[in-house]
């Protein structure tokens, strides 16, 4: 198989199923089906779900070249071993007739009267529980099934799995979106209404916001934490990824483990198969004494590896094992180890550009992207800038010993209108030095605010005015690193004062083509 076309069809189904309506999802899964026969080269695909009260498997979608037979559910009650083999959870992998077993005679000789020549079959668990089955079949000759295409067409069939246990339980959201729907879409105008506003009941939590983006991230959360699907946040940094993959774990049935987190992007590449997999006494110059990793705290929880993107290829690879097979050997061990653990990935990376560069394995992203989640940056939800205002104030005014009673208007309407390039936390960075600039009741901001060009430009423009997100960025940028000698690290440097990793600062400076200011 063409392992580029797979990929793109990898693509266009993970986007297909982002943000596919319940009404559209029978359709979206037909189309998957027919994209599946094609990138195969097989002949037909079908999508079935258990029905447990009948202990059996109801054909729910099916595509098939011209001239094929369908498929009807009915049969299967005539075929007991293949019958039995797919209600146990076993995959059925026939690449030619011959290989079936003797007791499979009726399965036989159902494939010749169809014209059947191999066949593969694989059921799906969403929340540790049998909910669906995907096969695929040809008609015109034996074909082998490679590990690779057992695995690639397993992923498919998790992400149509997922997408239908997601549809079905729309009925049961519906309350819990209504009260995100039912939070005000207007913010008010005096700063006591604001306050009051957040003290409203949420549930989310720590997630501060009533933007119609972040609505439907929250949507998304709630529909993908009771499974036990692997799920990949997307999005800059500072967006608040960590706070969601905190929501998905506290709305898990793994709620009441542990959930342990992982910044890939800021553990060395000499100590990360350590930090992640533990290591044992004497495997290395320095290794006092047995480490349990990261995977075994985590044990039937989550873990959360933040900044999945900077993990180096060679990790890739044990982390693609423990994903499939949930097997590891800690470092300086041969002892094969199990652990049950749910991963949420984060990265600010653009994944599927780094698979294509090769500094990132296929393989592994198709693994991790089951379900992709797009976290906008706080630009794209602006009218939550007032409520993460008072979110902060009340968070931190008792800390600094400040009792902040009014934000004025000109000051909420600089932060609404700056480009926040670390968005959230550099927000929160901005709010707590505005609370030691403000010795009494009315939150100042520093006078240097706004004043690195970073704000959004009029939409008519003016000479020698930025006009684009990316010039905006590169703006304030440039005047930070100016502003702080051009020292990206340490207590009030560059990357502290934007609220970003080093390493993402560096990162961003490379693309926008800045280089640092002179000492």
């Amino acid at each position: 198989m063409d392992d580029a076309r797979f990929t793109r069809f990898l693509g266009q189904i993970s986007a297909r199923f982002a943000e596919v309506a319940a009404d559209g999802m029978d359709e979206a899964i037909a189309r998957t089906l027919e994209g599946l026969v094609h990138t195969l080269r097989t002949d037909r695909a079908t999508f079935y779900q258990f029905d447990r009260s009948a202990d059996a498997m109801v054909t729910q979608h099916q595509w098939a070249r011209p001239g094929l037979p369908t498929d009807p559910s009915s049969a299967i009650g005539q075929l007991p071993w293949y019958r039995s083999k797919i209600l146990a959870g076993e995959s059925v992998v026939v690449g030619d007739l011959d290989e079936l077993p003797p007791e499979a005679e009726a399965e036989r000789q159902f494939a010749e009267k169809i014209g059947l020549k191999s066949n593969l079959t694989l059921p799906l668990s969403v929340g540790g529980r049998l909910v669906s089955v995907i096969a695929t079949g040809s008609f015109s000759e034996p074909r082998p099934w490679s590990p690779e295409v057992v695995e690639r067409v397993r992923l498919v069939g998790q992400i149509l799995a997922s997408a239908v246990d997601r549809k079905q339980r729309d009925l049961a959201l519906q309350k819990s979106l209504e009260e995100i729907r039912a939070l005000k879409d207007q913010l008010a105008a005096e700063n006591v209404a604001l306050r009051e506003e957040l003290a409203s009941p949420h549930d989310f939590e720590e997630i501060v916001g009533e933007s119609a983006a972040l609505k439907r991230i929250l949507a998304r959360v709630a529909q993908v934490a009771p499974a036990d699907s692997t799920v990949l946040l997307l999005g800059e940094t500072g967006t608040g990824k960590e706070l969601l993959a905190r929501a998905i774990h506290d709305r898990s049935p793994r709620r009441d483990k542990s959930m342990v987190t992982v910044n890939c992007a800021a553990i060395p590449a000499t100590l990360i198969e350590s930090e992640l997999f533990g290591h044992e006494k004497g495997a290395f110059t320095g290794a006092l004494a047995t480490k349990i990793g990261r995977f075994e705290l985590a044990g039937g929880g989550t873990i959360f590896l933040d900044e999945i993107g900077d993990l180096g290829l060679d990790l890739q690879s044990k982390l693609l094992r423990v994903l499939q097979e949930g097997e590891f050997e800690r470092v300086g061990s041969s002892q094969t180890r199990k652990v049950d653990v749910r991963v949420v990935a984060a990265t600010h990376h653009d994944l599927e550009a780094a698979v294509e560069a090769r500094r990132f394995r296929a393989d592994l992203y198709y693994r991790l992207a089951v379900f992709p989640i797009r976290v906008p940056p706080l630009r794209e939800r602006r009218e939550d800038i007032p409520l993460l205002v008072w979110w902060f104030i009340q968070r931190r005014q008792a800390k600094i010993g400040r009792h902040i009673e009014k934000v004025p208007r000109h000051a909420m309407d600089q932060l609404k209108a700056y480009a926040w390039p670390g968005n959230v936390r550099e927000l929160e960075n901005v709010v707590e030095r505005a609370l030691i600039l403000s010795p009494g009741t009315t939150l100042n901001l520093d006078e240097s605010f706004g004043d690195t060009g970073a704000a959004i430009p009029p939409p008519t423009g003016a000479p020698g005015i930025p006009r684009t997100i990316e010039a905006v960025e590169r703006a304030h940028i440039a005047a930070i690193l100016e502003r702080c000698g051009g020292r990206i690290e340490g207590p009030g440097n560059a990357a502290e004062t934007l609220g970003i990793n080093a390493s993402t600062l560096r990162s961003r400076m490379k693309k926008l083509g800045i280089t640092r200011a002179p000492r």
